[in-house]
């Protein structure tokens, strides 16, 4: 872990100053040091206010009218009605400890995901579980036609004796259709 955290200066131009990279910076780059877990702080140059919370709703923003938002409009409007409420609080803790959760939980299921298909090599562990399935499959197969076999080489006459049976006209006659006029018949 790094000694000093990470300062980013806001300028009263509006421009992001990051101090460890001696750069600005755009929101987009702020929301790239979020997604590789970097700990950093925003403050305002002329204040010396902490404003990360800001930027970091100006991220979302930007990324919520950019294409496919997590928050509906629908939510929004929870989430505001929670604004001045005594619950704001309660609601702030159990969004938080939700997202921890979450986040736990899609960590378990990608070690999970990458212990099943390898090491970042999802053909190789395919093929690995495809021949493990493989003498089943076969097996699964020769069953099957091991009973086509024994269904096509059964004695007519057992067949005969299936249609008596199912006969639910008690006549004892087959279900069999009969062919040409009543002469030909026994």
């Amino acid at each position: 872990m790094a000694s000093t955290q990470r300062i980013i200066k806001k300028y009263p131009n509006r421009r992001l100053y990051d101090t460890e990279v001696s750069r600005y910076i755009t929101l987009d780059h702020v929301r790239q040091l979020v997604i590789a877990n970097e700990d950093f702080t925003i403050v305002d140059k002329r204040s010396g206010r902490d404003i990360t919370r800001s930027i970091l709703l100006q991220v979302i923003s930007e990324q919520e009218e950019g294409g496919d938002p997590i928050f509906r409009t629908e939510i929004l409007r929870h989430i505001i009605r929670f604004y001045g409420d005594s619950m704001q609080g309660a609601m702030s803790s159990y969004l938080e400890l939700s997202l921890e959760l979450f986040n736990e939980q899609q960590a378990q299921f990608r070690e999970r995901l990458r212990r099943l298909l390898g090491a970042n090599n999802p053909l190789a562990a395919l093929r690995e579980l495809s021949q493990h399935q493989l003498p089943i499959w076969r097996s699964v197969r020769r069953e099957f036609l091991a009973n086509l076999d024994r269904r096509d080489t059964r004695p007519p006459e057992d067949d005969a004796e299936s249609d008596i049976s199912s006969d639910t006209t008690g006549a004892g006659q087959s279900n069999t259709p009969q062919t040409g006029d009543a002469s030909n018949q026994d």
